[in-house]
C-alpha cells in the first residue's frame, strides 16, 4: 500500500511540474509554438537517432585508470555531488574517448553523501578534490579550476558520457578559429535526440537550447556557430581567459546562469563563442539539479535569470533578438548574419585535388570571416564524407541526402532565406536558373564561372585542328546575360565578356594563396615536377606532351633530372610513357607542399586551357619558380623573365629549364618575382576586396 502510494504521489508530482512547464510555455511562446515544442519533446514523428559508442546502460568497469600527465594540454575538471554510479560511467567514457590530445582529470566531491568519496580517490591518475561543504556547480567548478596545471579548462558533468575523440574536437575549435574564447560540445539525450547544438539569449534574458529535441544528425546542427553561450554541462576556454575573470561568477551559486553569464564575459573581452558539433556529449539532464523548476537546485534558474537581466540588460537589448523571437530561435540566428548566401557546386569541394576546390574553399572561409550565413550542396546532393566535415567545420550548413531529396521541393521550403545564391559552372546553374528565380526573388543570382569552359573548348578544339560546336559558349552567354553577377578569374576573360555581354555585371574573383617567405634556396631542392588532375583533358595533353617531347631533350645535357608527375587517375599511356625515363607517376599526394619545398623547378607546359591555372598559383606561392607556357600563364600578370620563364614549343621549354635549372642568381629572382606576384593579385586581401563589394550591393534586410 505505502508503494502504491509512492507511486501515486511521484506521478502527481510529475503532472503537476508538466503542467505548469506546460503553462509558462502557453504564456511565453503561444499556442502554436507550444505545440511544435510539444511534438518535438514527446516525438509524434519518428526520428534517427545517434548510435551512441558508450551508453548510459553499460555496465560500470570493474578497474579503472587515468595515465599521469606530466605536461597535459587540458584539465577536465568534473563536479561531483552523489550519483556515483552515474560518475562512474562518465569516467569510463572519459578514459575510453580515443583522444590524441593528453588531459588530466580532476574530479571534485561536493560534499557527497553516497559511497563517492570511499571509491573514488582509489582511482589511479584521477586527481580527487573533497570540499567540506556543499558549494554547488559554481564553487565546485571554481575549486577544481585552481587545481589545473593545462593551458585549456574544459568543465563536464558528471552525468555525461563523451563520444570517441570529442576533446580533440573541441580543443580544435581554438587553433581553428584563434578568435574563440569558449567552445561548447553538441549535447545529446541518451536516446538520441538533440539536446543541444548552442545556445540563444533574447533580449529579456531568457534563453533556449538551440536544436533541442531534433535529430542531431540534421544540417542545421552540423556546423560550427557563434552561439550566445554554450551550456556548463561541456565546455572548454583557455585558462588564461578563466582565470583573467575570476572564474563563474558566485552571484549565481550554486547553480544556472552562471555558464551565459560566463558567456557574456568572454565576449566582453573580446572573444567569441563557438559551438563545436564533432564534439559530441550524451548529457542525462536534470540528474543532479532535477528538472521541477520549482523544487531543489532547480530553484534557482528564475532568481538567476533576474540577477542576470539586471546586469546584462543594456547588452541584452541593443545586440540580442527580442523576445518575441523565443519560440523562432533559428530566425534569431540568421537576423545576425550581415547576408545569408547558398553556394552551389558540381561537387564538394576537395581542396587537396583541384585548384576550383581550393578558390572556392578559400572563398567561403572569407565569406564566413565577412559575417555571413552559408549553405552549400552539390549538384549531386550527396555527402561527401571528409570532405563535407571540413566544410561544416568552415562553417558552413552542409545539406545532402536524405536531407534534401529534391532541389525543386528543397528551395520552395528555404529559398526565401538567402540574400544572394551563388552557382559554380554554366552545366550546374543553367537547369537551376528558373527555379532560383521562382522560388528564391528577393536573392540576388551569381553565376561563377571558375572558367571560361567555352574558350577551353575552342582552343581544344584548335589545338586538334576542328571547330568547337558553339553549345557551350551560347549557354555560358546566355547566363552571364541572365543572372544578376558573374564572377571570372582573370582580367582577361572579364575583358573578353564585356566585349560579348556589355550590360553584364562581371568581377574578377580569383584564386587564393598565401605567399610562404621561408622555403628551403635552391641548394636544398632537385627535380622537376609536373602537377595536374587527369581528368581535366588539358593537364592529359601537357603530361603527354612533356614525356613525348621535352623530357627526352634534357637526357644528354641532364642524365639525372628526374620529373614527379602527380595528379590523380593517371590514364594508361601516360603511365607507358613515363616507363623507361627518369619519370615517377606518383598519382594524388595529400602533402603536395613538401613535395614542392623538395622541387627545384615547377612545370605548366599547357597547350590549351582557360582561366587562372591553381598549380602555377601553388608553386609560386611557395617560392618553387616555373616554366609555363602562355597559355598556362594567361591572366596571372606574370612577366617573363622576373617572374616566370615562358616557352611554347619543346625546343624551348627544355632550353628554359635547362637555363633555370643552372643559373641560381635566375632561379632567385624568379623566386621573388613569383611570391611578389602572389601578394599582389591573389593573396586574400585581393579576393576580399572584391566580395565586400559584391556583399554592399546586396539588398538591405
Amino acid at each position: 500500500m505505502r508503494q502504491a502510494l509512492a507511486h501515486i504521489a511521484y506521478r502527481c508530482s510529475w503532472l503537476a511540474s508538466l503542467l505548469r512547464r506546460a503553462w509558462a510555455s502557453l504564456r511565453q511562446r503561444g499556442v502554436a509554438a507550444s505545440w511544435r515544442a510539444a511534438r518535438l519533446r514527446w516525438r509524434l514523428t519518428p526520428i534517427a537517432t545517434t548510435h551512441l559508442i558508450i551508453a548510459v546502460d553499460d555496465p560500470i568497469p570493474a578497474q579503472l585508470r587515468f595515465p599521469e600527465e606530466a605536461w597535459p594540454h587540458a584539465s577536465i575538471v568534473v563536479p561531483v555531488h552523489d550519483q556515483l554510479a552515474y560518475t562512474l560511467r562518465c569516467l569510463q567514457a572519459l578514459m575510453q574517448s580515443g583522444n590524441a590530445s593528453r588531459f588530466e582529470v580532476i574530479l571534485v566531491d561536493d560534499a557527497s553523501s553516497d559511497d563517492t568519496a570511499r571509491v573514488l580517490p582509489g582511482i589511479a591518475g584521477l586527481r580527487y578534490l573533497r570540499l567540506a561543504e556543499n558549494l554547488g556547480f559554481v564553487g565546485a567548478c571554481n575549486a577544481g579550476a585552481k587545481l589545473a596545471r593545462s593551458p585549456y579548462l574544459v568543465f563536464l558533468n558528471n552525468d555525461t558520457l563523451v563520444q570517441p575523440s570529442w576533446l580533440d574536437a573541441l580543443l580544435s575549435t581554438f587553433a581553428n578559429y584563434p578568435d574563440t574564447g569558449l567552445a561548447g560540445s553538441k549535447l545529446v539525450y541518451p536516446d538520441g535526440r538533440l539536446q543541444e547544438a548552442g545556445g540563444v539569449v533574447f533580449s529579456d534574458g531568457s534563453a533556449c537550447n538551440y536544436g533541442r529535441f531534433n535529430d542531431p544528425k540534421h544540417p542545421r546542427f552540423n556546423f560550427v556557430r557563434e552561439a550566445d553561450y554554450c551550456s556548463g554541462a561541456a565546455i572548454a576556454l583557455p585558462r588564461e581567459i578563466f582565470e583573467d575573470l575570476d572564474g563563474f561568477d558566485i552571484r549565481y551559486a550554486p547553480a544556472y546562469y552562471e555558464d551565459t553569464d560566463l558567456a557574456m564575459r568572454v565576449r566582453e573581452l573580446g572573444y567569441l563563442v563557438r559551438y563545436q558539433p564533432a564534439s559530441v556529449v550524451v548529457h542525462c539532464e536534470g540528474i543532479s539539479a532535477g528538472t521541477d523548476p520549482e523544487r531543489g537546485m532547480k530553484a534557482f534558474q528564475k532568481p538567476n535569470r533576474e540577477k542576470f537581466l539586471d546586469r546584462w540588460r543594456d547588452d541584452l537589448a541593443s545586440g540580442h533578438a527580442p523576445a518575441l523571437l523565443a519560440a523562432d530561435p533559428e530566425a534569431a540566428i540568421r537576423a545576425r548574419a550581415r547576408a545569408r548566401l547558398l553556394v552551389i557546386d558540381a561537387t564538394t569541394p576537395m581542396p587537396d585535388r583541384d585548384s576550383g576546390s581550393l578558390r572556392l574553399f578559400r572563398l567561403l572561409r572569407l565569406l564566413r570571416e565577412e559575417g555571413c550565413q552559408l549553405s552549400f550542396f552539390n549538384h549531386l546532393l550527396r555527402d561527401d564524407g571528409d570532405y563535407s566535415r571540413a566544410l561544416e567545420q568552415l562553417g558552413v550548413e552542409v545539406w545532402s541526402q536524405p536531407w534534401i531529396s529534391g532541389v525543386p521541393s528543397w528551395l520552395r521550403e528555404h529559398g526565401r532565406r538567402f540574400d544572394a545564391i551563388v552557382v559554380s559552372r554554366h552545366y550546374v546553374l543553367g537547369p537551376l536558373l528558373p527555379l532560383l528565380r521562382q522560388y528564391a526573388p528577393q536573392a540576388r543570382i551569381v553565376f561563377d564561372t571558375v572558367d571560361l569552359h567555352f574558350l577551353r573548348e575552342q582552343r581544344q578544339a584548335a589545338q586538334a585542328g576542328r571547330v568547337a560546336s558553339g553549345r557551350t559558349r551560347a549557354s555560358e552567354l546566355e547566363l552571364i546575360a541572365r543572372a544578376d553577377a558573374t564572377w571570372v578569374v582573370s582580367p582577361e576573360e572579364q575583358y573578353q565578356l564585356r566585349k560579348l555581354v556589355p550590360r553584364a555585371a562581371i568581377s574578377v574573383v580569383s584564386n587564393i594563396h598565401d605567399p610562404v617567405m621561408d622555403t628551403p634556396g635552391i641548394e636544398l631542392r632537385r627535380d622537376l615536377v609536373f602537377v595536374g588532375g587527369y581528368q581535366h583533358a588539358p593537364n592529359v595533353d601537357a603530361a603527354r606532351w612533356l614525356l613525348q617531347d621535352i623530357l627526352p631533350r634534357l637526357r644528354d645535357s641532364h642524365p639525372h633530372l628526374r620529373l614527379h608527375l602527380v595528379g590523380a587517375d593517371p590514364p594508361a599511356d601516360i603511365m607507358a610513357l613515363a616507363d623507361g625515363q627518369n619519370a615517377i607517376v606518383r598519382g594524388h599526394v595529400p602533402d603536395l607542399d613538401s613535395l614542392l619545398d623538395r622541387s627545384r623547378i615547377a612545370l605548366a607546359p599547357l597547350r590549351y586551357g582557360a582561366g587562372v591555372k591553381g598549380k602555377i598559383n601553388h608553386s609560386l606561392a611557395r617560392g618553387l619558380p616555373m616554366v609555363a607556357t602562355t597559355n598556362a600563364v594567361e591572366g596571372m600578370r606574370l612577366e617573363h623573365g622576373e617572374s616566370v620563364l615562358v616557352a611554347d614549343d619543346a625546343a624551348a621549354f627544355a632550353d628554359a629549364i635547362r637555363h633555370l635549372h643552372d643559373n641560381p642568381a635566375l632561379w632567385q629572382r624568379l623566386r621573388q618575382g613569383g611570391l611578389e606576384n602572389t601578394r599582389r593579385y591573389f593573396s586574400e586581401d585581393s579576393a576580399r576586396t572584391e566580395l565586400r563589394a559584391f556583399l554592399e550591393q546586396l539588398r538591405p534586410r
